[in-house]
């Protein structure tokens, strides 16, 4: 059997398929479901509980195996990867997205960036796990960035759109039957937009939406449920952009996969109905229940989803988060609120050590912004010692923190790591918080330097801003801790009252 090829891009972290792999791999998957499909005499084949890859070549099962594909026609399906296909239908069905235009040279492309201004998002069609999707912040990397993404599908237009920053991300799991929305969840995100849902953190139901915005979602999943004849399951993004002159936020969808998507059990666990039972239920067109509103129903608590990541695995690559997929993993608790059911998520996280008072806490990343600020004021009175790379950062978390704190700029070896290891030790660091808006650009970069080697020195790193001003207010609210159970370890069934599933 042919080999895998994987390459490694230092400008991201992790390896991807090249061209030929992702070509040789459908044209085997193809042989085998086809093979499998005649020796059992199948009387159909599902292509939406598999990942990406069947997505990929369900038009090709049907047009060329004859093979009997149940759920969403694949004419559909392809309507929803090829990009330029899918923002037609949006616009058509006045659902609203982020400015986007087809690529057909790179001078076209320029000019379009220049009309609704940097950053931009290059996205081609049917990829896994925004395999080449990049965010481009200016002219200079426009053309390397094009070139990348074109290489990934060629037989696919790729379609460049606004990027929106500052925004946040909703995700919306649904079941539909013959293009009815039968059941839906809304879970939002905590990261910022522009970090892959697959990395993100979920909260359902979510703690920050206004039922005017649940409402406008519900709406939207009706109408692309409707306008792609939707049956079984799907999987979107929204973002919510506020107003700057203070109207109704923006709703604008950014992706619509016609497929269960790895949330699915996620969202079933907490809210008591099995998704996927469901949309087999539409797979085969039995059974089929009415529609239902589970987001109607209020709750008592909610649920967080987290990242597991493996940044060990990829010796050099720089722990930060952007639109390609980096985690390997995930974990789920239950809570009374946000702060309850993230600080159990998170420490059900492998290998990952809470802080302790008196243990030192280092600080580096973007300093235009508060992030770092509202970080210190949730840990500066419970003791920490703190620490910064350089003298910019720390006169910045002295002048900027509510509280009267000391700082002590540390020595910081970037080029040796044997010794940097050592003022580690010496300082007795135990956690880094590094908020950064971009990937260093160098090896020699301090924020880079910094990340990287509080990954492998096994030392908790925290590189989003959302979630590491989360993960401050979650210490400040649950140091030191109390004696015996805490409250939020509880059973599942407590939760949601002892419904089986």
């Amino acid at each position: 059997m042919r080999s895998m090829i994987l390459k490694y891009n230092p400008e991201t972290t992790s390896t991807d398929f090249d061209e030929a792999d992702r070509l040789y791999f459908e044209e085997l998957s193809y042989e085998r479901v086809m093979d499998i499909y005649g020796l059992e005499n199948a009387s159909g084949v599902v292509v939406s509980v598999g990942g990406q890859l069947p997505q990929n070549i369900a038009l090709r099962l049907q047009e060329t195996g004859k093979a009997n594909v149940l759920g969403t026609d694949p004419r559909d399906i392809d309507k929803a990867e090829d990009r330029q296909k899918f923002s037609e239908i949006l616009d058509s069905i006045g659902v609203d997205q982020p400015a986007w235009k087809e690529l057909t040279s790179v001078e076209a492309a320029e000019k379009f960036a220049q009309e609704v201004g940097y950053p931009v998002l290059v996205r081609p069609s049917y990829v896994l796990s925004g395999a080449a999707m990049t965010v481009i912040r200016s002219q200079e990397d426009l053309k390397d960035k094009l070139e990348a993404a074109s290489n990934v599908s060629p037989d696919h237009p790729v379609v460049i759109s606004k990027f929106i920053e500052g925004a946040q991300e909703i995700d919306v799991d649904g079941v539909a039957s013959k293009g009815e929305l039968i059941i839906h969840a809304v879970s939002e995100h905590v990261e910022q937009a522009g970090v892959h849902s697959g990395d993100a953190t979920l909260v359902l139901p979510p703690a920050n939406l206004d039922q005017d915005t649940m409402d406008r979602v519900k709406e939207i999943a009706q109408k692309v449920a409707k306008a792609w004849n939707i049956t079984g399951p799907f999987n979107m993004q929204i973002i919510r952009a506020e107003d700057p002159e203070g109207g109704v936020p923006a709703l604008k969808v950014i992706e619509c996969n016609l497929r269960a998507s790895r949330s699915f059990p996620f969202v079933s666990k907490v809210l008591g109905t099995n998704f996927i039972d469901v949309a087999t239920k539409a797979l085969v067109g039995k059974d089929v229940p009415q529609p239902t509103d589970l987001m109607a129903v209020k709750r008592d608590y909610l649920a967080t989803k987290v990242p597991q990541f493996s940044w060990t695995r990829l010796a050099g690559a720089d722990p930060f988060l952007g639109v390609e997929m980096a985690s390997t993993g995930e974990m789920a608790c239950f809570g009374k609120n946000l702060v309850e059911a993230y600080w159990a998520s998170l420490q059900s996280a492998m290998n990952f050590r809470v802080p302790e008072p008196g243990e030192g806490i280092l600080f580096g990343g973007e300093l235009s912004k508060n992030w770092l600020a509202t970080v210190v004021d949730y840990l500066a009175p419970l003791g920490y010692k703190l620490y910064a790379a350089d003298v910019e950062v720390k006169e910045y978390l002295e002048t900027k923190s509510k509280h009267k704190i000391n700082v002590e700029v540390i020595e910081f070896p970037k080029e040796d790591k044997r010794a940097l290891r050592e003022v580690f030790k010496k300082y007795d660091i135990r956690g880094v918080f590094n908020l950064a808006q971009a990937r260093g650009k160098t090896v020699m970069d301090v924020d880079y330097v910094m990340r990287r080697n509080a990954v492998d020195f096994g030392v908790p790193l925290f590189m989003e801003p959302q979630t590491a001003m989360l993960f401050a207010q979650c210490m400040s609210e649950k140091l030191p801790r109390p004696e015996g159970i805490p409250s939020e370890v509880r059973r599942w069934s407590d939760f949601i009252g002892g419904k089986p599933l």
